[in-house]
């Protein structure tokens, strides 16, 4: 019988879609560009500062100061940041409700910045029926580093054995095993289902 009883989400391209490209795919008209902008500019590796715990402002303003001539597609970035998640993962949100209904005890460990989350948060009801959800700006902590794992093993209250965590992330999955909790990598919806089946949390079909 599976000792699991907890389920541990991420959040990005787990729950929800997320590229900074769905931002500006809608403000650069020119596909090169587009993709020069996005591997040089406004990257996932300036991005993920936010995600460690640094604010937003000296961010941007040393981006503008690195590329000046792209003051205005920069700027353009934090106001419209919700446009980098275009919608839920197809067949994630029912996981998560029937888990729910199932009295499984959901939790979440997100690598998200402070400002993007208390934007995108409001918008994402079903976090109401999370028990609690550790975003790396708030600790200045992030994934796939073992200090992450460690404080929601503290915090949610419970042992790394009871729970599986589920990322897209290879490196962030072997992170979570290496902590000890059982882990999947998230592919899509019906793989996860087939696992979370597996270890009796979910019914294998949602008909």
């Amino acid at each position: 019988m599976s000792t699991i009883r907890n389920v541990i989400f991420d959040v990005g391209n787990v729950l929800y879609q997320w590229d900074i490209r769905n931002l500006y795919a809608k403000l650069i008209d020119d596909p090169a560009r587009l993709d020069w902008f996005l591997s040089h500019v406004v990257t996932p590796e300036w991005h993920y500062q936010h995600d460690q715990g640094r604010e937003l402002a000296p961010m941007v303003e040393e981006l503008i100061a690195q590329w000046p001539e792209e003051r205005a597609l920069i700027e353009a970035y934090v106001p419209n940041w919700l446009h980098t998640i275009p919608g839920p993962i197809p067949g994630a949100l029912e996981i998560v409700q029937q888990l729910y209904e199932r009295h499984v005890p959901l939790y979440g460990i997100t690598n998200f910045g402070v400002e993007f989350w208390d934007m995108f948060r409001p918008t994402a009801p079903i976090f109401d029926l999370f028990s609690d959800i550790i975003v790396s700006g708030a600790e200045k902590l992030v994934k796939p580093d073992a200090a992450i794992y460690r404080l929601a093993e503290e915090r949610f209250g419970i042992t790394p054995e009871s729970a599986i965590f589920i990322d897209d992330r290879l490196d962030n999955v072997e992170g979570a095993r290496a902590c000890g909790f059982h882990a999947h990598q998230f592919v899509d919806a019906v793989t996860l289902r087939a696992d979370l089946a597996a270890y009796g949390l979910l019914a294998a079909s949602s008909v």
